[in-house]
């Protein structure tokens, strides 16, 4: 079996994921697909000196612990802000009312955070939750908590059809129109799409003709990647994002994230995406005709890999596609309406995105519903 490798960039986001973000040691290691002591043995060697890269070993300085308690109980507070933002009126109401309210929203904040701010007790909330409601009600709150839990877990991107294929995979048999209908009770709404950004109008040399045409299946891993950049606006100035995908389950193998769009961005994804999978045997690569994938750092690159270049016709963005529908994804379902203040908060998300959320659990429609993850372990992928 083929070590793992890892960039440098990879590492550092998974310790951000732990420190900066409140995701635990062991579910970002399950997240990420990690052994729990490789993503330990990370976070301690970057815990001495935040500025290096893994500069040592020791354990965090006072001053670190005590700002990682600010930072949590800031969080406290600010969710106890909204929550009592969103129940304002619950405090004239009966008990009945303000259990509903924490019934409603527990998927959104701890029960015990919704119990403190609104003044009632948790036993309380599990004693009423006992109660026996009508069977109709019972299983419209059952079904309705698990279209909520869906869409929330999709980062509020989802619609109703792919919430419905997530609560028929847990067992639970239902029809579309219902999980409609659940979702307008409770105004759960997919965002929409908008217009995406201007494509790269970088200078051209070497140019490949377009060996893939357009033909974004692949019966096995490993033999069509396609791979594109794109741009994320930041208050320090853009952020571009590279990343390549295997067409067989399309899973982003690789990527990467610089503040310029030199060669070294694309070919940084493109060594990620070897590491990952292993030098190819007889791969197509294809691309557009960007300045940044007709370089020669580049096409040295795929030469000494062995990989077979494609690019898509000038101005043709369907000659591309699959990559421009992964981006698009992005872009609604998670950068969209935001704004990040510096680049390193857009890298944190885009790498949320890809490695929590994307790939091991997006239901993706190409696949059946499945997502990339689980679409290779079905196939039986190492």
């Amino acid at each position: 079996m083929q070590r793992r490798k890892f960039s440098r960039e990879f590492k550092l986001e998974a310790v951000k994921l732990v420190r900066d973000r409140g995701v635990t040691m062991a579910q970002a290691a399950r997240d990420l697909d990690l052994h729990i002591n490789v993503l330990r043995k990370w976070v301690s060697d970057h815990g001495s000196d935040p500025g290096g890269a893994f500069p040592g070993h020791g354990q965090m300085r006072p001053e670190q612990l005590e700002i990682e308690r600010l930072r949590r109980e800031n969080a406290k507070l600010k969710a106890e802000r909204d929550i009592l933002k969103k129940g304002r009126g619950l405090f004239r109401e009966g008990l009945d009312m303000k259990f509903g309210f924490i019934a409603k929203h527990r998927g959104v904040w701890p029960v015990t955070w919704l119990c403190e701010a609104l003044g009632v007790s948790r036993s309380g909330f599990h004693a009423w939750l006992g109660r026996a409601p009508s069977a109709r009600a019972r299983s419209d709150e059952m079904l309705g908590a698990r279209v909520r839990a869906s869409f929330i877990a999709s980062y509020r991107t989802y619609g109703a059809r792919r919430v419905w294929h997530d609560v028929l995979a847990e067992g639970q048999p239902c029809g579309l129109h219902r999980i409609e209908r659940l979702m307008r009770q409770q105004a759960l709404k997919a965002r929409p799409r908008r217009r995406g950004l201007p494509r790269d109008d970088g200078q051209r040399s070497v140019i490949a003709e377009n060996v893939l045409d357009r033909q974004f299946s692949a019966e096995a891993p490993n033999q069509k990647w396609v791979a594109d950049f794109t741009y994320i606006w930041t208050a320090e100035g853009w952020l571009y994002v590279a990343a390549v995908i295997d067409l067989f389950s399309r899973r982003v193998v690789g990527w990467s994230m610089s503040a310029t769009m030199a060669a070294q961005l694309v070919t940084d994804a493109l060594m990620m995406a070897i590491w990952r999978r292993g030098k190819p045997d007889a791969l197509l690569h294809h691309s557009d005709q960007g300045s940044q994938y007709t370089s020669e750092q580049f096409q040295r690159l795929m030469a000494d890999n062995g990989v077979t270049c494609s690019m898509s016709r000038s101005g043709n963005v369907w000659d591309n596609a699959a990559m421009e529908s992964f981006f698009s994804s992005l872009k609604t379902e998670r950068i969209a309406r935001k704004t990040y203040r510096t680049r390193n908060q857009a890298k944190a998300e885009v790498f949320d995105y890809i490695e929590r959320f994307y790939n091991p659990t997006r239901r993706h429609s190409t696949l059946g519903y499945l997502s990339p993850i689980d679409f290779e372990r079905q196939a039986n992928v190492a």
